[in-house]
């Protein structure tokens, strides 16, 4: 696997990272800040770079390369894959009246079975409903199928998110690419680093991924009283303080990061859904507890292996990134020396990931972790 990668920061030429070499046909998976990406020549001035490429864009809080965490740009990945292929499908949420459960299941669906190994999502981020959608996915492929990937981000503005395979960004897009071949061997982890603190309540009311009552009283109110003077920051100032899930229907509690609010029906609205009488918890970590989750991530997604991994696929919260504040690389560091330089890394931060818990197979939606998928030819 040959891979390039470039960096552009606004107003500025593109900057390759490391060596600059030809790709027949690459995978170039494009991360940027949405207001970047909404110049309506990006597409075709990428095009340039890679006329044979096969170009998925994203939108993001900030990108990850192998060098560093970049802010206020865009960050390319190419890839030239000499054992196997891929093939890329598209959905758009908006043509399925956000129905996000048939979105997800009729994207999967396009790509053919025979030999499919892998599949990397990159979704609309602003009002997908996450769990549905990854429902969807896992629905239509008998839970034997990895997939991972992560919810486009906007920063902390949470106004839109793009997305889109070969044509500019759009509203609403979900790309997928499916990944081919009997060499190729794709191991992943996941982990958070966050800390339930406080009483454990019960959700008495909510629908979808609204929740409306914890013990009978309202929500939102129940939220500004934890959070005190940062409760004039909302929506933002939740995602430091997400919640600690656990419902019968899981075997394992859960992360969900508060999107919004709505301060007329007194509700926040979270990333996925949030079942009636689960139990709920606000959680806390620090930047110690987040570097050391990424670097335990790392090495479980190592730990099976038979072959070195050539590219990482790392997706990390935006809630996150806000608790690093300033120290947001040390996370992606500790990633970099677990698998070493010779490992192209490429992801971006978002408003959720997709992958299953560690040891199973259907994929979930989660908050405030990170992701990391690791592919070898």
């Amino acid at each position: 696997m040959k891979t390039v990668q470039l960096v552009k920061h606004k107003d500025q030429q593109w900057t390759y990272v490391g060596k600059n070499q030809k790709l027949n046909e690459p995978l170039v998976l494009v991360f940027g800040n949405r207001y970047l990406l909404e110049d309506h020549s990006i597409y075709e001035e990428i095009k340039a770079i890679f006329p044979d490429g096969h170009i998925v864009f994203g939108s993001a809080c900030a990108e990850i390369s192998s060098s560093t965490v970049n802010e206020d740009s865009i960050t390319i990945t190419a890839m030239e894959f000499e054992k196997s292929h891929f093939l890329i499908k598209t959905s758009n949420v908006l043509n399925a009246d956000l129905d996000s459960f048939k979105t997800g299941n009729d994207l999967i669906k396009q790509f053919p079975e025979k030999d499919l190994k892998y599949v990397f999502v990159v979704s609309e981020g602003s009002f997908i409903n996450g769990s549905q959608l990854t429902k969807g996915m896992t629905a239509s492929t008998q839970n034997n199928l990895l997939i991972t990937g992560g919810l486009c981000g906007d920063d902390t503005r949470f106004e839109k998110t793009l997305a889109s395979y070969n044509e500019n960004p759009k509203e609403g897009e979900i790309v997928a690419v499916g990944f081919y071949g009997e060499s190729l061997e794709i191991t992943f982890s996941i982990h958070g680093g966050w800390t339930p603190f406080g009483p454990e309540r019960i959700v008495t009311k909510s629908k979808d991924n609204t929740l409306y009552e914890l013990d009978g009283q309202p929500a939102l109110d129940l939220y500004k009283t934890y959070l005190g003077d940062k409760a004039k920051d909302l929506p933002g100032a939740a995602l430091l303080y997400p919640l600690n899930v656990t419902s019968k229907d899981e075997n394992q509690s859960i992360v969900r990061s508060i999107l919004n609010i709505n301060e007329a029906e007194n509700a926040v609205i979270l990333a996925g859904d949030i079942p009636e009488n689960s139990k709920v918890q606000l959680m806390m970590t620090n930047v110690d507890h987040i570097a050391n989750a990424s670097e335990r991530a790392a090495k479980q997604a190592l730990e099976y292996r038979e072959h070195k991994p050539e590219v990482a696929f790392l997706v990390s919260c935006i809630g996150r990134k806000l608790v690093l504040d300033q120290r947001v690389e040390e996370e992606i560091e500790e990633v970099i020396e677990v698998l070493g330089d010779d490992t192209t890394v490429s992801g971006f931060y978002s408003y959720g990931e997709i992958a299953p818990f560690h040891g199973e197979i259907a994929c979930q939606l989660h908050n405030q972790t990170m992701t990391i998928t690791l592919i070898s030819e």
